[in-house]
């Protein structure tokens, strides 16, 4: 499964008004989650002012509950047809990246927090990814 920027900040910030929901989530995952650079980037600067969230992050992977994907300069025309196909919703460069990867790795669903986006995104002929958690009631 792969694992977007939301769920990583949420679990690892006890403030966080959806940590809660994605710990849960979490306790029924099997891991290691799998992610990419662009969304260790942008998790790491949403926590930046809680060294413990930080440190948290970087023992995430250490203890293999997170794993990193590589994407290489072979990704790079991939990635920007996904951006320019969706430019209408903004997309940023770890949610193309995540979509990539699940087109690449045939890696049907990603934890992530944003379902709106997600849900229109599309790989591998149409696809729509399966994402948790599901929707709230």
């Amino acid at each position: 499964m792969l694992i977007d920027t939301g769920p990583i900040v949420a679990i690892l910030s006890a403030a966080d008004q959806y940590h809660q929901r994605c710990t849960d989530e979490l306790a029924g995952l099997r891991p290691p989650l799998y992610t990419c650079w662009p969304v260790v980037t942008e998790a790491q600067w949403l926590l930046r002012r809680d060294a413990r969230a930080v440190e948290g992050l970087f023992r995430a992977f250490a203890s293999g509950l997170l794993a990193l994907l590589p994407v290489d300069e072979e990704a790079m025309p991939w990635l920007a047809a996904f951006l320019r196909r969706y430019s209408k919703i903004e997309p940023d460069l770890a949610d193309a990246t995540l979509v990539y990867l699940a087109e690449r790795e045939r890696i049907p669903t990603v934890f992530t927090l944003d379902q709106r986006d997600f849900s229109l995104y599309r790989y591998s002929h149409h696809r729509r990814l399966k994402i948790l958690p599901s929707p709230a009631p």
